[in-house]
């Protein structure tokens, strides 16, 4: 955040607890009257610090650093006290948050750090201030009111950048999750593709069987890849949908044409025709219903049944995608919808990811109800058409 936008934020800060110019006023004629205690407060946080191995663990440079982080302290106390609380203090303030994530000091010893400040300070002013009455009162609660200014603008910044270091953390584990991921589906259709070609460079007198075997497998194994790239490319752009009365029976009768089952998965389908039609893309749809069929089948590698239902719900209409398969462990079931989380030993989990994406983009959801051992339940909502 610019300097600017944080001066902002902290002058709507500055209106929200009502702080005003006589604040400003009765803390700067502070100033003066609390400078003799400070160095003593400087002293006494850091010899706290030094018993409390949590917050200890950060200072790593030893006698030297301490003696340059007091005068750092004692610096910025003569700041809280005299002002001029414009821009330039505001980003310094910004910058006190930051650096305590830079180091790995836990927030909390941000908060009671300040906490121990504020003590110090306010013990001292009762100090000189003692038989003041109403007029100390006022000076105290403005006190209160800065720090607490300091305490949000430092959190503020404390979390501002804790969050960014996890989002970039989470975006550098998920390019390596990816990679992996990748490197992993393109490298065996690669090699095969390889072996292939070596042979037909290298064999001699190879019969038009044994070319036509190789190029067929080239061929399987290049669609194989392609089908990787293109798993990645929908994920990451998906057009919006272009919605419209659809039929889920022919959309289900179509993906089925095209997504070959082995002889030992019994497929039973039941969409009554009296089932409304969905408002939603249909491409966009066939690739949902694709995308959990072939999920269905990797879960039956030993053969099963494949039941596609629907009935309507309310205003929506369910279609159910069921099958006998290996089921879902209850650990991984909340999360399998995630992208790039896989239950299997291959696969980069990006089809049930894909098919939520989609599904939300054409105002549906999609929910999955599993037992270990027995089949898994893929439901896809959609909203009637009317």
């Amino acid at each position: 955040m610019d300097g600017e936008s944080l001066y902002k934020r902290y002058q709507e800060l500055q209106r929200y607890v009502g702080w005003t110019p006589e604040d400003a006023r009765r803390v700067n004629g502070l100033a003066a009257l609390l400078d003799p205690f400070l160095p003593a407060m400087v002293d006494d946080f850091y010899a706290e610090i030094d018993r409390h191995p949590e917050a200890r663990k950060v200072i790593t440079g030893g006698a030297g650093q301490i003696v340059r982080l007091k005068g750092t302290l004692l610096r910025w106390l003569r700041e809280l006290l005299h002002g001029p609380y414009d821009q330039d203090y505001v980003v310094r303030r910004w910058q006190v948050g930051w650096r305590h994530v830079e180091i790995g000091l836990d927030q909390v010893y941000t908060n009671v750090a300040l906490s121990r400040v504020r003590r110090g300070l306010l013990h001292a002013m009762d100090k000189i201030a003692a038989g003041a009455g109403a007029e100390a009162l006022e000076i105290r609660n403005s006190l209160n009111t800065l720090l607490d200014l300091d305490l949000a603008i430092i959190e503020d910044a404390y979390q501002a950048e804790y969050t960014a270091r996890q989002q970039r953390s989470e975006r550098l584990a998920a390019i390596g999750q990816v990679a992996g991921g990748i490197a992993h589906e393109l490298r065996n259709p690669l090699n095969v593709v390889k072996t292939s070609v070596y042979y037909l460079l290298n064999a001699k007198n190879p019969t038009p069987a044994k070319r036509e075997e190789h190029l067929s497998r080239i061929e399987r194994h290049v669609i194989a890849a392609d089908g990787v790239i293109t798993s990645l490319s929908s994920f990451a752009r998906m057009p919006l949908p272009e919605l419209r009365p659809i039929s889920l029976l022919s959309c289900v009768q179509d993906v089925l044409e095209l997504t070959p089952l082995p002889d030992n998965i019994e497929t039973v389908v039941d969409v009554p025709a009296t089932v409304s039609p969905v408002l939603a893309d249909p491409g966009q749809i066939r690739i949902v219903v694709g995308n959990l069929i072939r999920n269905s089948r990797e879960a039956m590698p030993q053969g099963g049944r494949l039941t596609i239902s629907a009935r309507p719900a309310g205003d929506a209409v369910e279609l159910d995608v069921a099958d006998t398969g290996v089921g879902i462990a209850e650990k991984d079931l909340a999360r399998v919808l995630e992208p790039l989380y896989s239950t299997k030993a291959r696969g980069l989990g990006l089809g049930l990811a894909i098919a939520r994406a989609i599904l939300e983009k054409n105002r549906g959801s999609l929910r999955v109800a599993s037992v270990a051992g027995h089949g898994s339940t893929f439901t896809v909502r959609l909203t009637a058409a009317r």
